[in-house]
């Protein structure tokens, strides 16, 4: 017997009935020959990490562009943060943690340079909008590998594209990402934002504090600790009423004093108008596209393809783009 049927047996032994057993999973779009050792969601995990657009995300934007300090987070540390968070809940709950991992390992690969301001000015430019949860999906089916995509599993797929908005993933472990990213960001950003001077502790508001805690650990355990207590032996991830209204408040809260707040995203307006005149760009020259998007071009047309390469440039490789295409270079003769 395999290592990986060994373990798909002790999951059978061991997971909740509500769990998404490795044996049972719907499969991939290209049937591929088990590997011995890994489960498939194992294998999904390691695809992700060892994939291009995940070591991108260290350079890209989580809440503040371009941060000077060293303890800012990134889209990398705070996709991390996701899947601690996330294995911790599936792990107290029985669920499966190694499809857990994978899909909060792959929830933002398909973010854009400048977080969330890259996301909305794409969405201007595309027919039809842009999303970074439908990216996200597009990167591991289509871009990754040379345009063959890692042909992840099925759950791991749909855990991806749920993790945000609209339906709810089919799996309780795409479920608990769903509401582990909730949890991470807010927490981070606050400890982000009273790091940069943004807001200060006794800017939030006491009720809140109140129910969830008053510093970063307090608040994440119990968070953590109630979606546990509210989602043991039902077929959905949930939480408490008094604690679902204190999060939602905190959100809000965020919402007005560090995500709108101009002392945060004062540069996020030069941000997006650099992202235009790039998308503009290679709109109006698309033979400037890397070989890698050319295909994508002929196919799918200029804008998919731009939108593409945008979409997976970091930060500062926006930037050394723009400087290279847009501001005069120095003259070099002596």
């Amino acid at each position: 017997m395999t290592p990986r049927e060994l373990r798909e047996q002790l999951e059978e032994r061991t997971l909740s009935p509500y769990a998404c057993q490795s044996r049972n999973t719907r499969g991939r779009k290209r049937k591929e020959e088990e590997c011995p050792i890994r489960t498939c969601f194992q294998r999904d995990t390691d695809r992700i990490v060892y994939s291009k657009a995940f070591r991108r995300l260290k350079h890209k934007t989580q809440v503040f562009l371009q941060p000077e300090g060293d303890h800012y987070r990134t889209r990398m540390t705070h996709t991390l943060e996701v899947s601690r968070i996330a294995r911790t809940i599936a792990r107290a709950l029985a669920l499966n943690e190694d499809l857990t991992e994978a899909i909060a390992l792959g929830h933002d690969l398909g973010h854009t340079p400048f977080g969330h301001a890259g996301e909305r000015l794409l969405s201007s430019l595309m027919p039809g909008g842009f999303a970074h949860y439908q990216q996200s999906l597009r990167v591991v089916d289509r871009l990754e590998k040379d345009g063959e995509g890692l042909n992840l599993t099925w759950e791991v797929r749909n855990g991806i594209l749920c993790h945000t908005k609209g339906q709810q993933a089919a799996t309780l472990e795409g479920q608990v990402v769903r509401l582990a990213d909730q949890i991470a960001y807010i927490n981070h950003d606050i400890e982000d934002a009273l790091r940069g001077g943004v807001i200060y502790p006794m800017d939030i508001p006491l009720a809140i504090s109140s129910t969830l805690g008053f510093t970063h650990g307090e608040r994440i355990t119990a968070l953590v600790t109630d979606v546990i207590d509210a989602s043991r032996d039902q077929d959905h991830i949930c939480q408490s009423p008094q604690v679902g209204e204190a999060m939602a408040a905190l959100r809000e809260f965020m919402f007005e004093s560090v995500y709108t707040n101009p002392l945060a995203k004062g540069e996020e307006s030069k941000a997006q108008d650099m992202l235009r005149r790039l998308f503009e760009h290679y709109r109006q020259d698309p033979d400037q596209l890397p070989p890698d998007f050319q295909e994508i071009r002929v196919e799918e047309g200029v804008d998919r393809a731009v939108c593409d390469y945008i979409a997976g440039m970091t930060d500062p490789f926006a930037i050394e783009q723009f400087t290279k295409l847009f501001i005069p270079m120095s003259w070099s003769v002596k």
